[in-house]
């Protein structure tokens, strides 16, 4: 989450979530809206806190396999300015 342009594709695949739900017709705004928040929220919830392990080789020797991405996210330093982001975009939402 530290990587330069990863907050921006964060809401703009948010948005494009957004805009695809909104091209199916029989659905009103507001299921819309409901539609977005929950997709993004479970979909949030299956890669950020099942899912253990890195999804490449890194050179931690087996130490993060155990962790989920949560845990492994600022090295597990707590009220980072990415865990604030993450934990404040589905408020906004």
């Amino acid at each position: 989450m530290n990587s330069r342009g990863i907050w921006l594709a964060y809401g703009i695949s948010v948005g494009v979530l957004h805009v695809v739900l909104l091209s199916i017709l029989f659905f009103s705004i507001p299921v819309v809206w409901t539609l977005t928040n929950v997709i993004h929220n479970l979909v949030m919830y299956l890669l950020l806190h099942t899912v253990k392990g890195t999804p490449f080789e890194t050179p931690d020797q087996g130490r993060d396999r155990l962790l989920t991405h949560w845990e492994q996210i600022d090295y597990g330093t707590q009220c980072t300015s990415s865990r604030k982001f993450l934990s404040i975009s589905p408020v906004l939402l």
